[in-house]
């Protein structure tokens, strides 16, 4: 249910938010909006203000079906049009007056996620530290020297500057963006949050990332951050409890390897595998003060074509927090670099996934983002901001883009009748706006496709 109603909300909130914006401009512009309508089908709510806007007479709609939303304007391609209300119709304007009302809509969906990303960052979030995990086994963590406990003092990409990093998931954001636009990352690690670092350089431009998911982390090998190599929520009946695992144990050491955090041991147990057939560890553990050995046989799991070994416990004691708060113009300053950083971003994704050097398996649809929707309800308020943020650059983006049937497209039509001075013709709208459907619908497959694989694949 919390699924349905975030997911409701988001798309209400993100599709009212564009359409005001194609609305407020066009009243500002002098064309007539005659209907508002988030949501398209049977009426579920319908009203005029009694006070309107000079020319205005514009009716209010809540639709049955939220996904999409119009503002339908006066015009004479779409009907008749008194000679006295010409001057109120969208295509007697100014060409830069109807450019402003369609860009309008996808700009109010980018100032939303400024206005978002700044909210989270005056509120604050909890975030974990910027403390690093042990690399995976073979990474270009641990080939850059990284062996885990490093606190990440500063970070920027090797042809620019390092900055302050304020939490781990700001590190995980530069990784993500250096792998995808083939950047290298310079860190700057110390033992602690004090005193002097040294310089790691993460080759990322020799991955070759296409696809951002939990595998490019692996291939990184920064996966979580530091965790203490503690046991909890063993499970009944489970290779951890036949052990005699208890909530709180500490590992010290497993088989000949001193653990020092949870990834490592977590590692360490996915790997206890031999073919089909689990391996035993002995195990070292301290539990209230007091050293004892145990030995542990994991169960085998498949996962995917890997086959990897579990105990039915929590491994790893939950990250050390800190809140990332920020003043007004700094949260400003930050939630409008956010909102270009993931503009770009996606615009650069769209692009490759054009000429194939990126997966499209990137494509997500509404399942997909309605199960993020509810996830990120249930961790917060702040998830959820940080959520419709995410959503409103990606809408922003993708109805720039330039597809007949998009207000970008409307855009590449007004490009041209600024250029040639002279509109695209019926023949040749009715084309593209065809060849734009098709190309939307086929994204639009794939998308689905994408969700239907994550969520039951």
């Amino acid at each position: 249910m919390l699924t349905v109603v975030a997911f409701i909300l988001a798309l209400g909130l993100l599709i009212a938010v564009h359409e005001y914006g194609h609305y407020r401009v066009a009243v500002a512009c002098g064309v007539r909006v005659l209907r508002f309508s988030v949501g398209f089908g049977r009426p579920l709510l319908r009203w005029k203000p009694k006070v309107q806007h000079p020319g205005q007479d514009t009716e209010f709609v809540i639709g049955a079906f939220p996904i999409g939303g119009f503002v339908r304007m006066l015009d004479e391609r779409e009907g008749p049009v008194p000679p006295h209300e010409t001057q109120w119709a969208f295509n007697t304007r100014p060409l830069r007056h109807r450019a402003a009302i369609v860009a309008a809509g996808p700009l109010a969906n980018l100032v939303l996620a400024v206005l978002l990303y700044s909210l989270v960052n005056w509120i604050g979030v909890k975030e974990p530290e910027p403390v690093l995990a042990s690399p995976v086994v073979g990474s270009l963590a641990e080939s850059a020297g990284l062996r885990g406990g490093e606190w990440v003092q500063r970070a920027g990409f090797a042809d620019g500057e390092v900055e302050p990093v304020r939490s781990f998931e700001s590190l995980r954001w530069l990784l993500t963006r250096g792998a995808l636009d083939g950047r290298d990352l310079r860190l700057v690690v110390a033992s602690g949050r004090e005193g002097g670092g040294r310089d790691v350089l993460l080759p990322l431009s020799a991955m070759s990332a296409k696809d951002a998911d939990p595998k490019l982390f692996q291939r990184i090998g920064i996966v979580a951050p530091w965790t203490e190599p503690v046991i909890g929520g063993v499970l009944p009946e489970s290779p951890a409890a036949r052990a005699g695992l208890q909530d709180g144990d500490r590992v010290m050491r497993a088989g000949n390897v001193q653990v020092v955090d949870g990834q490592q041991l977590r590692q360490l147990i996915r790997a206890s595998v031999d073919g089909q057939a689990p391996v035993a560890m002995s195990w070292r553990i301290e539990r209230k003060g007091q050293p004892f050995d145990l030995t542990v046989q994991p169960e085998v799991r498949e996962e995917g074509e890997l086959t990897v070994g579990r105990i039915g416990a929590y491994v790893g004691a939950p990250p050390a927090m800190t809140v990332v708060r920020m003043g007004p113009l700094d949260g400003l300053w930050r939630g409008m670099e956010r909102t270009w950083e993931v503009a770009i971003l996606t615009v650069r994704m769209m692009g490759r996934m054009v000429i194939g050097d990126v997966s499209l398996k990137n494509l997500s649809g509404p399942l997909t983002i309605a199960d993020y929707a509810g996830k990120s309800a249930s961790l917060g308020v702040t998830s959820y901001l940080l959520f419709l943020a995410l959503i409103s650059v990606s809408l922003g983006v993708l109805n720039l883009m330039p597809l007949p049937v998009l207000d970008g497209g409307h855009l590449l039509y007004y490009l041209w009748e600024g250029v040639t001075g002279r509109g695209v013709s019926d023949l040749w709208m009715e084309r593209l706006q065809r060849g734009g459907v098709v190309l939307l619908l086929a994204m639009m497959t794939v998308a689905l496709f994408n969700d239907v694989t994550r969520l039951f694949g």
